[in-house]
């Protein structure tokens, strides 16, 4: 028996792999620090976890739940629209909740794609635009973020592109893994270039609220609902990575499409994780959110960078999200030969850029998802490897 050939077109995920060798090295004794995920170690909001329990012990609340979600948690994602993007959405039409954003993307591309069709993905971008459109056998074409440009697209350089295959363009701002923010210029042009090459844009937006003071929707552009999608997600801003909560926003006739294939794989949530879900979004109040998506990651982010500077690795200070982006110095052949270093000489696990395609080759990403006392520890362990290995005068 052998597998499916498209098995063959992809790879086990990065960290899957990654996180096997660093757990033996774990089991040997060497106490490796991860600063390579992006997953919250911070708890929800209190009266989340409250409401979880509470339908937990509803003998009523343990069957199937409608694949379209529950009203109570459509409005909730509306309203949170509304509140934090000054977005109008309308909760029984235009928002359907997700399992996680990484299940939006293969729906995505079922509703949108035939095989041979072409998607347009970001290089640097995250790895599963392009799993799962070599899982579905669409044609990949990679457009350029370059620092130069603050990792925003080149749209001279789209436009040249033959265009006439295209469904899709995916997108991600504030971005991951650079953390270039986003520009209302950037979205505007975007939608401006959808409508005119009938593309549709799919904006992938969980870091809006991370470090971020002024949070942007690509909906916020006049008319994007008619050729744009947007995915937005509990995992980060509200510290719910393991709870599977996100949801895509677009018009009517699109998210039908996207509830079409849904149905046809899932069910929706557990019922008690659908309102606690709804129960953060309607009650985590300023307070919660400065705290923890501001001062929280402040704090860690200026350890950060003082490892990157340890590393001698250059960096830009306005980037946003829950990752610190940094270029590798010209000594080293290539970025892993600093991160497989740091990882067994310094017992400091960070990710290396070419994971994000090739544009992220000389680049390093650190989490910001760690204990301030790891963070420090992580800190001390890497100025050590910096001064063994004289780095300072390298």
């Amino acid at each position: 028996m052998k597998p499916a050939n498209r098995v063959n077109e992809i790879q086990e995920y990065y960290f899957s792999r990654k996180l096997k060798e660093v757990g033996k090295l774990n089991a040997e004794g060497r106490d490796i620090i991860s600063l390579a995920i992006g997953s919250p170690d911070m708890p929800p909001s209190q009266q989340t976890i409250d409401k979880l329990c509470e339908v937990a012990r509803d003998i009523k609340a343990h069957g199937y739940q409608p694949t379209v979600g529950i009203p109570e948690l459509r409005k909730a994602m509306a309203d949170f629209y509304g509140r934090v993007y000054g977005v109008d959405v309308d909760w029984a039409t235009e928002v359907q909740p997700l399992i996680g954003s990484k299940e939006g993307i293969l729906h995505v591309t079922l509703a949108f794609c035939n095989p041979g069709d072409e998607v347009l993905i970001p290089n640097p971008g995250y790895p599963t635009y392009t799993a799962v459109n070599k899982l579905l056998g669409t044609k990949i074409t990679y457009y350029n973020l370059r620092e130069d440009n603050g990792w925003q697209p080149d749209f001279d350089e789209l436009e040249r592109l033959d265009l006439s295959r295209v469904k899709l363009l995916w997108t991600n701002y504030p971005n991951m893994p650079t953390g270039g923010n986003a520009r209302m210029e950037t979205y505007e042009r975007l939608v401006d270039f959808a409508r005119r090459h009938d593309i549709v844009v799919v904006n992938d937006n969980p870091y809006s609220l991370i470090l971020n003071e002024q949070p942007m929707s690509i909906l916020q552009v006049p008319g994007a609902k008619d050729v744009c999608i947007e995915f937005n997600s509990m995992s980060k801003s509200h510290n719910m990575p393991g709870w599977r909560v996100a949801m895509a926003v677009s018009n009517p006739t699109f998210i039908s499409w996207i509830l079409k294939v849904k149905s046809n794989i899932d069910n929706g949530s557990f019922r008690g994780i659908q309102l606690a879900a709804a129960e953060a979004f309607n009650t985590n109040g300023e307070a919660w959110h400065r705290e923890n998506n501001i001062t929280n990651y402040r704090r860690r982010r200026n350890l950060a960078e003082q490892i990157m500077t340890a590393l001698h690795c250059t960096f830009d200070p306005t980037q946003v999200g829950m990752f610190l982006w940094g270029k590798i110095p010209d000594r080293y052949h290539d970025v892993e030969e600093l991160t497989e270093r740091v990882l067994h000489e310094a017992r400091v696990f960070i990710t290396p850029g070419f994971i994000f395609g090739s544009n992220g080759s000389r680049y390093i990403r650190i989490s910001l998802c760690a204990k301030d006392d790891k963070m420090r520890e992580a800190l001390e362990r890497v100025k050590l490897f910096a001064a063994d290995n004289d780095l300072d005068k390298a």
